[in-house]
């Protein structure tokens, strides 16, 4: 597997509805953001490569994938921001795993709106999380017919 992460696996939609809503505060859900950024690994060098980098975005992101041999895909990605590396976090854990069919089939943002994180984001970070969703459904839309 390309770029191993804990992001729906070991932290999952429900772990991180739990974490979140022990927060009320914006700046505690911030703070958290922040840790799951710590959680997702570094993408080595040799991956960031031009074709998977994001347009759309403030910093520098980048979302990768690879089609499993069981037809779920793992989904993979960095970003020079911490925030935009948290919100990435979040993004890969309610995709990971999934089927094109069901990434496609599910708003991949709804997890932002149960956790009270996307009225929070300023314009050029809710853009990016706008453009992190539209390249995983396109990532996933290759793969249907």
């Amino acid at each position: 597997m390309i770029a191993p992460h804990p992001f729906g696996h070991d932290i999952t939609a429900a772990n991180l509805l739990e974490t979140f809503s022990a927060h009320k505060q914006w700046e505690d859900r911030y703070r958290q953001l922040i840790l799951l950024a710590k959680q997702l690994p570094p993408l080595p060098e040799a991956l960031k490569q031009n074709e998977l980098e994001l347009t759309g975005c403030e910093n520098r992101v980048w979302l990768g994938h690879e089609c499993l041999p069981d037809g779920r895909l793992h989904f993979y990605g960095d970003s020079e921001g911490r925030i935009v590396r948290g919100l990435l976090a979040v993004i890969l854990t309610a995709v990971e795993g999934k089927t094109p069919q069901q990434v496609l089939a599910e708003d991949p943002l709804a997890l932002f709106e149960k956790l009270g994180l996307r009225q929070q984001l300023s314009t050029s970070r809710a853009s990016g999380l706008q453009a992190l969703a539209q390249g995983v459904r396109a990532i996933a839309a290759k793969y249907v017919q």
